[in-house]
């Protein structure tokens, strides 16, 4: 076996772009990634404001949704050119403020105040549908309390008619709301699953480029695959702790839980990973088909984590896909570790979850023997291997 890891690590130092993926890669995609999502929250994101009342009321209005950080507000004559704007990305959201809207909110009356957001950008939509709503509702609890003043109602009984119930939301995940620790994480979990699959799949790519097949039989399919996975699990592992490093201790991201269950759960989702690629392999045996048939299958990975959309209300197929997917079972004790401190007992269930993919074995090991034969096969017809 000491003999088939040098051979392997031979091939690594020999291949530069293989090299690459398992040393400096990652650590430009983690440095880029930071960079992208170093401002925490979206800000100063362009809101359209068509203002059809032109009163005092309504430009308050337009002036707190402007106090808001996360919109800049941009003034426009009508809607046709509003939704053009956004229909061409120049916006993000509309709020359309009606005709006598100020005279309606006088005479006790309810104006309906348009709120439009390109749902496309679902995390974008959501944060200024969201603050949209609250810097209204600020300006328009304003005015209504203004005028129960001026009806004679005390001050006290006034708050209470605006306000009878009082709530306050405690986040007990992501409580500062910030994008790098709710974001990033499974992002490079999904980047880091796709070049796990990448390192292992050039490897087995690379027997038939060099077309070393023969030699891989000849040494023991097992114990040749053995090598494989000692050579590239501790260096992705290795990639993963450091990943963990940078976001949980450098950045200081909150962190309930403990280092080492991540590790343990990184080891499962990359040996889940190995199976897949190792059938994709042995049925496809092409080098161009077996990278695009693993990207093709690992590339939705992110939102089949269930972070930004829940995956109970996907179709059935995209939850069966989901069921594939190494990283979406990682994600869970990510997430519980991370956020709710988690210990050894719920990993131990979390890691039952794997189970399906011990069926790959039998199904590589068929596989396998069948790749064998076909490539004897060949060697004996051919003249050259003749003599």
């Amino acid at each position: 076996m000491t003999s088939l890891v040098r051979r392997e690590l031979k091939a690594l130092w020999n291949d530069p772009w293989q090299f690459a993926l398992v040393t400096y890669i990652p650590i430009l995609g983690i440095i880029s990634l930071w960079w992208l999502f170093s401002a925490g929250m979206p800000r100063q994101l362009p809101v359209a404001i068509v203002d059809h009342d032109q009163s005092q009321l309504s430009r308050m209005l337009a002036r707190r949704i402007q106090a808001n950080p996360a919109a800049d507000t941009i003034g426009y004559q009508d809607i046709a050119s509003a939704k053009r704007a956004m229909t061409q990305g120049e916006v993000y959201a509309l709020v359309v403020l009606p005709h006598r809207l100020n005279r309606e909110l006088l005479t006790g009356h309810s104006p309906t105040i348009e709120i439009r957001y390109n749902s496309q950008f679902l995390l974008v939509g959501k944060l200024l549908s969201s603050q949209i709503q609250l810097s209204l509702g600020d300006g328009l609890v304003h005015v209504a309390n203004k005028k129960q003043l001026a009806l004679g109602v005390p001050k006290a009984q006034a708050e209470i008619n605006l306000r009878p119930v009082t709530s306050q939301t405690t986040a007990l995940y992501n409580s500062n709301s910030n994008y790098i620790g709710f974001l990033v994480p499974p992002i490079l979990l999904a980047l880091g699953q796709l070049l796990a699959m990448l390192v292992f799949a050039n490897s087995l790519n690379r027997e038939l480029r060099l077309n070393t097949m023969s030699e891989w039989f000849s040494l023991g399919t097992r114990r040749v695959l053995y090598a494989k996975m000692l050579v590239y699990t501790p260096l992705i592992v290795l990639q993963g702790r450091f990943i963990l490093a940078i976001l949980y201790q450098f950045l200081n991201l909150p962190l309930q839980g403990d280092f080492g269950l991540l590790l343990v759960a990184q080891v499962a989702m990359l040996l889940a990973v190995w199976l897949l690629v190792l059938v994709i392999f042995f049925l496809l045996q092409d080098c161009a088909r077996v990278i695009s048939f693993c990207t093709a299958l690992f590339a939705p990975a992110f939102p089949f984590m269930g972070i930004t959309f829940p995956t109970q209300d996907m179709p059935l197929l995209a939850q069966l896909w989901r069921k594939l997917m190494p990283s979406s079972h990682y994600i869970d004790t990510h997430v519980g570790v991370v956020s709710y401190g988690q210990g050894w007992d719920t990993l131990a269930d979390q890691l039952i979850n794997y189970w399906g993919f011990l069926f790959l074995i039998p199904v590589i090991v068929f596989l396998a023997k069948r790749v064998k034969r076909a490539h004897l096969a060949d060697q004996s017809l051919s003249p050259e291997v003749a003599k």
